[in-house]
């Protein structure tokens, strides 16, 4: 029971506070993709992959009192902060978790913005096109981001240190 959250909860565990749903979302699904195991189906929306079932499972560990999400007022939008409370730690505590060890890896994507998470989680949502035609895309559907061909690059050189990572 409650296997999937839990894997969940082992992110918080290791990463500490992550603030933003938008870099919550990019971090489970670059993990994924770097194949950790993890489930939830993404498709490509607005901040490129996103998943409701992610969502619903945060909804459903911040009910449970395992997952805490505070919001805050920053200009003219809010933004979340999620960490796990004592509650949850005693949970995680008492599962076993079938999960490699997160720790380096989440740390490394949680120092990151979400913006270039976003472009690093585009780019890996394409990685079964040629690498020209993937910045092509990723030019296209995220002009409004202005992302330049060093951030590009950038992105690359960040999706092979991970891999190393993993």
């Amino acid at each position: 029971m409650l296997k999937e959250h839990a894997k969940l909860m082992k992110v918080f565990s290791e990463s500490g506070e992550i603030v933003g749903r938008k870099k919550l979302q990019k971090m489970i699904y670059i993990a994924k993709k770097l194949d950790l195991p993890f489930y939830e189906k993404y498709d490509f929306h607005f901040y490129g992959p996103y998943s409701e079932e992610l969502t619903l499972r945060i909804e459903e560990l911040c009910n449970l009192g395992f997952l805490d999400e505070m919001k805050e007022k920053k200009g003219g939008y809010y933004q979340y902060r999620y960490s796990l409370t004592d509650n949850g730690k005693e949970f995680l505590d008492q599962c076993e978790v079938d999960m490699p060890d997160l720790k380096v890896l989440t740390q490394q994507m949680n120092e990151q913005s979400s913006r270039f998470l976003e472009l690093v989680s585009t780019i890996l949502y394409f990685d079964d096109l040629p690498e020209d035609e993937v910045k092509e895309k990723v030019f296209t559907i995220k002009s409004k981001q202005r992302y330049t061909d060093e951030e590009f690059e950038d992105a690359l050189a960040y999706i092979d240190q991970l891999k190393e990572l993993n």
